[in-house]
């Protein structure tokens, strides 16, 4: 409970605004699924059980959370339905904040280590130039989460520069182009159909001499066979590595929340295909499926670094679990 007292107002109030639609699903549900009860019991936990399932939690994530809740039910001897939002809200908080832990201390993946940083947008640095490598299909929000990340860096006081490694389509170039300058920095390119990996290394050496602080590479945004997609980003790595030791520090996987379980198919492919270690889930604001956020940091040990709850720069948050559960689950006036 004391972890829930350290929410900043300001974070509260955005996660509010930006998580409405899932929050009222989520309440109108659970409302129906106490109905007539005073107790939490078998009806209770399968009523709850459909909630979580249809808010796109997942079903093994569902079945950890339902299983939690009973534990604590019988432990602490809870009859009240009225205390349901509260187990519900320590118990996934507990959840996420394990599977955070099992994703840092499991891995061998040396990009693991610096995945957890910044914790904030003006948090020290592990390394300089801090470089994260961008992953998605199209239509996520791939490039305005690029450019959101580059604002709120920017205004940070970081040095930062783009690379537009996504040569695949002159519009993803453009775009980024705009996206760059609406956030205020600056932005290496090529021809369409370049390589990749030569832009990717054209950007990184720029941003070692030019003393940059954090370098954001974007890359195709498609999903193409495997292999194909696997050789790619493996060849982007390479050739980075070549020049900052141990790049990308960051591969940042974006998915669209409002798919739902598609955005979980997404996670399989991309993250067999290259080493995924921060995921950012886009559109919260514009669902009723942000408890796809709960499933995919659950499912996946992989950290959800950002959400985005809004259009604005400022929109693009990073992850809290305990703000976010807390928003989710706590009663609003």
């Amino acid at each position: 409970m004391g972890l829930f007292g350290f929410i900043r107002k300001e974070e509260k109030e955005i996660l509010d605004r930006g998580l409405v639609k899932t929050r009222e699903n989520v309440f109108s549900r659970l409302t129906r699924a106490v109905a007539g009860k005073t107790k939490i019991d078998d009806d209770v936990l399968d009523n709850l059980e459909e909630v979580l399932v249809s808010s796109d939690v997942g079903v093994e994530t569902t079945l950890r959370i339902i299983d939690r809740v009973s534990k604590r039910v019988a432990r602490d001897k809870y009859v009240g339905t009225a205390e349901l939002n509260t187990i519900l809200r320590d118990e996934i908080a507990a959840l996420l904040d394990e599977g955070s832990v099992s994703s840092t201390s499991t891995s061998t993946s040396t990009l693991t280590s610096t995945s957890s940083a910044p914790l904030t947008f003006d948090s020290p640095l592990p390394v300089k130039p801090y470089v994260i490598m961008v992953v998605g299909v199209n239509g996520v929000g791939k490039t305005t989460t690029i450019a959101k990340l580059a604002y709120n860096f920017s205004k940070a006081g970081r040095k930062v520069l783009l690379g537009a490694a996504d040569t695949f389509r002159a519009a993803a170039i453009d775009q980024l182009k705009i996206w760059s300058e609406r956030a205020g920095v600056p932005m290496i390119s090529q021809q369409m159909g370049s390589d990749p990996a030569s832009v990717a290394y054209d950007t990184v050496r720029s941003a070692v001499a030019s003393d940059t602080d954090v370098v954001i590479i974007d890359t195709a945004g498609r999903l193409h066979n495997k292999i194909g997609l696997m050789n790619e980003l493996s060849k982007i790595k390479r050739v980075m590595e070549k020049v900052v030791t141990a790049a990308p520090h960051e591969v940042l996987l974006v998915l669209d929340g409002s798919t739902g379980q598609n955005a979980f198919e997404q996670a399989k492919q991309f993250t067999a295909a290259t080493e995924v270690n921060a995921i950012a889930v886009t559109k919260l604001d514009g669902t009723a499926k942000g408890g796809v956020v709960i499933g995919i940091s659950d499912q996946f040990r992989i950290p959800v670094k950002y959400i985005g709850v809004g259009e604005k720069m400022e929109d693009l948050r990073i992850f809290d679990r305990y703000a976010f559960v807390d928003s989710l689950f706590s009663p609003r006036d």
